[in-house]
């Protein structure tokens, strides 16, 4: 398929390049990623013109969730969005941006949400999970009453925000111990970023900005496949159920997925089952996974033509207001 588009791709700069080794598997070629992470010009260009890819909308790895100065994350997010603004500018038809976000400061982030939509042109933000500030050993999530005011920004910007995995706090990962394989991508990933994201409809998140959109990658870290479970054991829960609304209703009215890293028919079409083609969408998940194997599984995958149009390009045409045909 020509002209799709990927929302999970990932730049870096030059300062921030060894923070990244956490993510690439020993298979991988290190010094390849280090190279497509540092450009964003003629070798993404490349590789998108090779797989049908007309834009991509970028984020900055490993961005700033780990930083336990509030101003030193501040400064780190400005100058990302700084430079992904300036690659953006030089192939404005090809690339748009997602905001790094200071998240350690909910004032802050909301004006550097606000600058960088306002003043950057950017489609929304991107957050790598839960927040440390100050303790490493401790974990804040969004759901929590000081980030009311932030979501209230998102809303009031009509941007929607990707919620990025990333991996448990040593404090939490009791469970890994003696088996660090599962700690990140493979398994570790899905866990921390599915309960960050059922802790915000818990919240009552959605009821107060029903609005707000929510993007979840790797074909919605496993939530598709419990979601008919989470609404026949919360209906039973004795511990209660504090909202009106089962928790489908709110994955199917207030978030999205994205085929970044997960390249499975049958995940695939257990998500279209679950969610509805119009909530899906393409993503590679670049430089992480190879274009080639995203886009050549994406293209020849078993679905209706009209749903591969939907989810390779005109769900994000729609919701992230994209001037594209």
């Amino acid at each position: 398929m020509q002209g799709k588009i990927a929302i999970e791709e990932h730049f870096t700069l030059e300062e921030s390049l060894n923070e990244n080794v956490q993510f690439v598997g020993q298979s991988v070629n290190w010094s390849d990623v280090q190279r497509r992470l540092l450009d964003i010009g003629d070798l993404r260009l490349a590789e998108m013109d090779r797989h049908g890819i007309e834009l991509a909308i970028l984020s900055f790895m490993p961005g700033v969730q780990e930083m336990l100065d509030a101003q030193e994350a501040a400064t780190a997010a400005r100058q990302a969005n700084d430079a992904l603004a300036e690659g953006i500018s030089r192939h404005p038809d090809r690339f748009a941006g997602f905001a790094t976000l200071p998240m350690q400061d909910a004032e802050a982030a909301i004006i550097e949400l606000s600058r960088c939509v306002k003043e950057l042109g950017f489609k929304g933000a991107i957050v790598n999970g839960y927040t440390q500030r100050q303790v490493a050993d401790f974990a804040i999530y969004y759901d929590v009453p000081e980030y009311r005011p932030f979501w209230a920004a998102m809303q009031g910007l009509d941007v929607p925000l990707y919620l990025h995995p990333r991996t448990a706090i040593q404090a939490r990962a009791q469970a890994y111990e003696g088996h660090p394989w599962l700690i990140s991508a493979a398994w570790g990933f899905a866990v921390e970023t599915s309960v960050h994201a059922l802790r915000l409809i818990g919240s009552g998140l959605f009821d107060e900005f029903p609005g707000q959109q929510v993007i979840l990658g790797h074909l919605g870290e496993r939530i598709p496949y419990d979601m008919w479970r989470l609404d026949h054991r919360l209906g039973k829960s004795p511990r209660g159920y504090p909202l009106e609304k089962p928790m489908s209703e709110y994955l199917r009215a207030n978030f999205h997925l994205t085929t970044s890293g997960n390249f499975s028919d049958n995940a695939l079409r257990c998500a279209i089952g679950e969610m509805g083609a119009e909530r899906i969408m393409f993503s590679v998940d670049y430089p992480l996974e190879d274009t080639v194997d995203a886009a050549s599984w994406f293209d020849g995958t078993e679905m209706a033509e009209e749903d591969r149009i939907r989810i390779g390009r005109a769900n994000a045409i729609q919701l992230f207001k994209l001037d594209l045909n």
